[in-house]
């Protein structure tokens, strides 16, 4: 299992940071969607 996770991150380096800002950006959103007024 150790060394299909370590090829995995291997193979997924090249996009690792575009993860990082996909994730930032989900969480943001979830934030501020979270703080938003409800109206009913």
């Amino acid at each position: 299992m150790m060394t299909q996770l370590k090829a995995t991150f291997r193979r997924s380096q090249n996009t690792l940071l575009q993860d990082a800002a996909g994730l930032a950006a989900v969480l943001t959103i979830m934030a501020v969607a979270l703080h938003l007024p409800v109206f009913s």
